[in-house]
């Protein structure tokens, strides 16, 4: 039995909440757009938003059934929950925050914040008080955790480092974890499976590598980073190998996947190069366009040429002097694409 079960419906401003899903000890994340119904996924678990029919049950425990009445009320469900901007109280230390949540147990040493026992959340960084909160919920020993959107607090400097830790710390902890965000990234780094959700219905759930290799629709493609080339089949090549796309601006490009009428061309940005003349392979497919931005994320360059975003290493943006308003042709080969 898997240790948590939802079925559940619930009724929003401009659609319903409708999802299914299990969960043993792993840490599942769901990601989509604002207003997707993330967060209001978590709170009915927390049981701080009612459905209006379904199930929801922990370890073989019901937590809401909408058949036979039951509903348990927030504090009787063992669930640990870190909020949005961890909701600290500003008042209380760093000890009294964890006390709040139930028995700390050595919560703070393990945690690495055992210095910060009499300090007060604004005294913090947002890695401590991120720590702080993720104490506070465990000292609930729950069986279940939920975090919602546990990196949207953190700058830039800060993220990688806390990510790895929390990633860590989820893997030792070993219980069934929610975890919401709107960052592919980060679901990816931290969970076992994730969830791509959009007005209340999950598009598809999988293992990361799943999600990237084989994405259910054009929107989950996009949403992982995808570049998503809107076009229409034209046929096959003569030896039927590879079939022919017309883009929208009419630029002819080959994938090795089938397809029929109107497809999107799916191509994601570390499968592109960029240089100022197309590369002698008649394998690679080549869109032209002027360079409209370099973004520098660590030491990997965001490269937008048209359509297409390429993700170059900066060491070869150096070396080619590339520059925004160049004129330039991105490369992809056909085996790098997927129709949908």
């Amino acid at each position: 039995m898997d240790a948590l079960e939802l079925e559940l419906t619930v009724p929003l401003r401009s659609f319903a909440l409708e999802l299914t899903l299990a969960a043993g000890a792993e840490t599942v994340a769901l990601v989509g757009p604002s207003g997707a119904g993330k967060t209001t996924l978590l709170r009915t678990v927390a049981g701080l938003v009612r459905p209006v029919r379904g199930r929801v049950v922990c370890s073989g425990q019901v937590w809401f059934d909408g058949a036979s009445g039951v509903d348990l009320r927030p504090e009787e469900r063992s669930a640990g929950f870190v909020f949005q901007e961890y909701a600290l109280f500003p008042h209380l230390s760093v000890e009294r925050n964890v006390a709040f949540g139930g028995r700390q147990d050595g919560l703070l040493d393990r945690l690495g914040i055992a210095h910060l026992a009499k300090a007060r959340p604004a005294d913090l960084s947002g890695g401590e008080r991120q720590r702080v909160a993720l104490a506070r919920a465990l000292a609930r020993a729950p069986k279940v955790l939920l975090l919602d959107e546990p990196m949207a607090a953190l700058d830039p400097h800060t993220r990688g480092t806390v990510r790895a830790e929390l990633h860590q710390l989820l893997r030792e902890l070993e219980l069934p974890t929610l975890l919401v965000t709107h960052d592919f990234e980060d679901a990816c780094s931290l969970a076992d499976r994730v969830g791509v959700l959009v007005d209340g219905r999950l598009r598809q759930l999988g293992t990361p590598d799943e999600l990237l290799a084989a994405p259910a629709d054009a929107f989950v493609a996009s949403f992982a980073g995808g570049n998503v080339l809107r076009g229409h089949v034209r046929g096959l090549t003569p030896d039927r190998a590879l079939t022919e796309v017309t883009l929208e601006d009419g630029t002819l490009v080959y994938s090795t996947d089938q397809g029929t009428g109107e497809v999107a061309l799916v191509v994601y940005p570390w499968a592109v190069s960029v240089g100022r003349e197309a590369p002698p392979d008649s394998a690679l497919n080549h869109v032209h366009g002027e360079i409209a931005s370099l973004v520098t994320v660590g030491n990997r360059v965001r490269a937008r040429v048209g359509p297409l975003t390429a993700e170059l290493t900066a060491a070869s943006v150096r070396r080619l002097g590339l520059q925004v308003g160049e004129r330039v042709v991105a490369s992809f080969k056909a085996t790098a694409t997927r129709l949908l």
